[in-house]
C-alpha cells in the first residue's frame, strides 16, 4: 500500500477547505431581499389593499406607476391619485381643484403608505442611500443592520429623515424597520413585522408600531431598546382584503 507524504496531506486539506465567503454589501442584501419578496412582480402586477377603512391601489400606467386612495363615503367616492410629482383628486368622476399645500400632504401620505406596503423594494429607488452597519442580534436572532438616508434631490420632504432595517442573515426579509423622523415635533418609531403572506408572489406583512419611552434616544440603539422593554406599542398597522393582479 503506497503512503501518501505528509506535504501532500497539508495540501490536500487546505484544498478540500472551505473557501470563506465573501462578505455581502448593503446593496447585494438588499437586492436579494427584493428579489425574495416579490422581484419583478413589483413592477408588472397591479395590487390593491385597505387600509384604516381606504382602498389603496398601486397600478402601471403608460409605463409608470401610479398610486391611489379611494374614500367610500355615504353618497361620494375620493379618489386620490399621485402620478410621480403630481396629485390630483376626484369627487366622484369629477376633478376638483385642491390647494398646493393640502396636495402636497395628500401626496406624501399616499406615498407613505405604499412605500411601507412595498417595502423592501423601494430601497432600490435613486435617491436611495445604503450602508451596512454590521449585524445585530434582536430577539435573540441575527440579522443585517442596514441605515438609510436620502439625496435632497429626489428625496421628497422628508429627505433628512433615516431609517434602519433589519435582514434575516438567511432569508434576507426585513423583519424589522425603524425610522428617525422631524415632520410634526419629530420623534423615531421601530416596527416589527408580523403576519407574513405572500399573494400572487409578492410578500405583504402588518406591522406592530413602537416609539421610544425614554426621549433623545439614539436611533441607533433602538434595536437594543426593543430588546430591553424600553420602547411603548403604539398601534398595530394592519391591511387587508390584498388583490395582486397581472393586467
Amino acid at each position: 500500500m503506497k503512503r501518501i507524504s505528509l506535504p501532500l496531506l497539508i495540501l490536500l486539506f487546505i484544498a478540500c477547505k472551505e473557501i470563506p465567503k465573501e462578505d455581502l454589501t448593503a446593496q447585494e442584501i438588499v437586492d436579494k431581499s427584493i428579489t425574495d419578496s416579490g422581484g419583478e412582480h413589483y413592477n408588472d402586477h397591479n395590487t390593491s389593499f385597505l387600509f384604516r377603512d381606504k382602498e389603496y391601489v398601486s397600478r402601471n400606467e403608460n409605463g409608470k406607476r401610479v398610486f391611489e386612495r379611494i374614500s367610500r363615503l355615504d353618497s361620494m367616492t375620493i379618489t386620490d391619485v399621485k402620478r410621480e410629482n403630481d396629485f390630483e383628486r376626484y369627487m366622484n368622476d369629477s376633478l376638483v381643484a385642491v390647494p398646493d399645500s393640502m396636495a402636497v400632504r395628500y401626496a406624501n401620505s399616499i406615498n407613505s403608505v405604499h412605500y411601507f406596503v412595498r417595502l423592501p423594494f423601494g430601497l432600490n429607488d435613486g435617491a436611495v442611500n445604503k450602508e451596512l452597519l454590521g449585524k445585530e442580534s434582536i430577539g435573540g436572532k441575527e440579522y443585517y443592520k442596514i441605515k438609510v438616508t436620502f439625496d435632497q434631490q429626489g428625496g421628497g420632504d422628508d429627505f433628512e429623515d433615516v431609517y434602519l432595517y433589519w435582514f434575516d442573515i438567511e432569508s434576507f426579509k426585513p423583519d424589522y424597520l425603524a425610522y428617525d423622523f422631524h415632520v410634526d415635533g419629530g420623534g423615531q418609531r421601530f416596527r416589527k413585522a408580523y403576519n407574513e403572506r405572500y399573494v400572487n408572489g409578492i410578500r405583504f406583512v402588518d406591522y406592530e408600531n413602537y416609539k421610544p419611552k425614554a426621549k433623545d434616544s439614539n436611533i441607533l440603539e433602538i434595536g437594543k431598546l426593543y430588546d430591553k422593554g424600553e420602547l411603548e406599542l403604539l398601534s398595530k398597522i394592519e391591511i387587508t382584503a390584498i388583490e395582486v393582479r397581472n393586467d
